[in-house]
């Protein structure tokens, strides 16, 4: 089984919307720098962990053929997955025998042991499919209560960070939505993408969100990412907005989770590279439900560069969906949270065989299954939280994915 990929001149290929090719297959990554869209059958790589990047990078090499953007990154063989928080569970990923792609600079396609126009024909009798009817009759239901969750978790890691036990952990909650009917995922994608147009837009079996976050990416030897710590609620209210901003700003919380965050990163990745800087001060990224403390992360891998799996595995979870310490943190998230996250707030992107690719946190998501979702918000706890706030943090965050499936 080999690819080949070709570049995408003209025909009916050349102006397809991929998001909502993507939102119909289900095989969907969109980002601000490149846009995947799989069609047809998909080759799942099983992947235990610790992730074995030279192992799956072998694995993609012995599918490689003809390639018309040779070096090119996402070009060649790509495989898209989406793996479990817990750093223990296997995970899967995903290489469909179809993979129409967009970077700004290229469109092309990439097809597995499938002929040219098969593939197309594939691909536009995709982009046709009708619309399922929309379920409308749905009910949320917390995993655990508001206020179990406010005084039992939230309360209660705050208190063992008083007390010296930690410096911060990262709590999240749940909610289960029935829709009385099949999801129309296709149409919950497309409003996510509409919504959160700097968000990189998701779905991979049936794991769908918009994240903010970027994770790390390899394009070359150069090593990215843009991690987030530190949230203020959006208002409608022009001046309230404006206030959220400046506090979030001026909070000396905020500041401090996300300070972590970007100390810890530099130094996982410096093993990586021969230089890692991150950006002096964050700044305020602003997305339709939240706004966030925002720090870009840039460096030169050494040589032979690191894979960008094995980039991820030394980077996930960091302390913005994990805490600080490492290890005392997620003990604590086991102990507390009473749930099992799923492939919630974990790494979610892709990888070709020269080792590049993009991932993303698993955030603003939620896992579609028939006529069921599960919807995950959460918080980064620290010695001066307010469980309330917390609290109140979560239902912001709820929004951004509960306002695509409720609308």
């Amino acid at each position: 089984m080999k690819s080949t990929t070709t570049r995408i001149t003209g025909g009916p290929l050349a102006s397809l919307d991929l998001v909502a090719l993507g939102a119909r297959t289900g095989h969907l990554w969109r980002s601000e720098t490149l846009t995947f869209a799989g069609v047809g059958g998909i080759q799942t790589l099983p992947v235990e962990r610790p992730v074995d990047g030279g192992g799956v990078a072998a694995q993609l090499e012995s599918m490689t053929g003809d390639n018309e953007l040779p070096g090119h990154p996402g070009t060649g063989p790509v495989a898209l997955g989406a793996f479990p928080f817990d750093r223990t569970v296997s995970g899967v990923l995903h290489v469909p025998d179809v993979l129409v792609a967009d970077d700004g600079e290229y469109r092309w396609m990439t097809r597995l042991s499938v002929d040219q126009d098969s593939a197309v024909a594939a691909v536009m009798e995709a982009a046709a499919q009708n619309e399922p009817a929309e379920a409308t009759d749905l009910t949320v239901q917390p995993g655990r209560s508001a206020t179990s969750w406010r005084d039992d978790v939230v309360a209660e890691a705050r208190d063992r960070i008083l007390a010296g036990r930690l410096r911060k952990a990262v709590l999240a909650r749940e909610l289960h939505v029935n829709a009385g009917g099949p999801i129309d995922t296709a149409r919950l994608i497309e409003r996510l993408a509409t919504r959160f147009p700097a968000a990189t837009c998701f779905a991979i079996d049936g794991f769908i969100g918009a994240s903010p976050e970027r994770l790390v990416s390899r394009s070359g030897r150069t090593v990215r990412a843009c991690p987030l710590a530190g949230t203020a609620a959006r208002s409608d209210d022009a001046g309230v907005d404006a206030a959220n901003i400046e506090a979030l700003r001026a909070s000396t919380k905020d500041q401090d989770e996300h300070r972590i965050t970007i100390q810890w990163l530099l130094s996982e990745l410096l093993p990586f590279c021969s230089y890692v800087d991150a950006e002096p001060e964050p700044s305020v990224m602003t997305m339709a439900n939240v706004h966030h403390l925002a720090t870009i992360v840039e460096g030169m891998l050494s040589e032979p560069a690191a894979s960008i799996l094995d980039l991820v595995g030394a980077v996930h979870p960091t302390p913005a969906l994990g805490g600080a310490p490492q290890a005392e943190a997620l003990q604590l998230i086991e102990e507390l949270e009473g749930m099992d996250r799923g492939r919630y707030g974990a790494p979610v992107g892709w990888v070709d065989a020269d080792g590049n690719g993009d991932f993303a946190v698993g955030i603003r998501s939620t896992q579609v299954s028939g006529d069921r979702a599960t919807v995950w918000a959460g918080v980064g706890v620290v010695g001066q939280s307010e469980p309330a706030a917390e609290l109140a943090e979560t239902q912001a965050k709820f929004r951004a994915v509960l306002g695509s499936l409720l609308s």
